[in-house]
């Protein structure tokens, strides 16, 4: 892509939030749950890894947005994490989710107006599990 191409492809995204702010702002999210073996699955809703940009940009959705990848690495992060805690404590886990999301203003990305910072404005992480008593362990139960 030229850079003639990609100013063609913002230009309507430039004017539009211009006129309208508010559209600019958009909040991402990212999932995953807990599997075995210290691992937490990660929905992408991509089939591969490749970074490009987010439709607020001028992408066309077909690329994973690094600003979602970002989200994703978090929430694969908490879950590994949350999931060998679990494990070393003999809590067993079920029905475990964990969430980002984070709120975005693309006007900063696209320089309109040029006070907007580039980046996330707010990230939020939410864990959400249910623990199950360990079967037999001296050690005590917390909920």
């Amino acid at each position: 892509m030229t850079a003639d191409e990609l100013k063609s492809l913002q230009a309507p995204l430039k004017a539009q939030y211009r006129d309208r702010p508010e559209t600019a702002l958009v909040t991402l999210h990212a999932e995953g749950r807990i599997g075995e073996n210290i691992t937490c699955k990660i929905e992408t809703g991509k089939s591969r890894a490749e970074a490009g940009l987010h439709p607020a940009t001028g992408g066309d959705a077909s690329n994973a947005c690094s600003a979602d990848m970002l989200l994703e690495a978090l929430v694969g992060c908490a879950g590994v994490t949350l999931s060998a805690v679990a494990t070393t404590l003999g809590i067993a886990l079920r029905n475990t989710t964990i969430r980002a999301e984070g709120d975005l203003d693309f006007r900063g990305t696209l320089g309109v107006p040029k006070d907007v910072p580039v980046g996330f404005k707010h990230i939020r992480l939410h864990s959400i599990w249910t623990p199950t008593p360990p079967k037999s362990s001296s050690r005590p139960y917390f909920v």
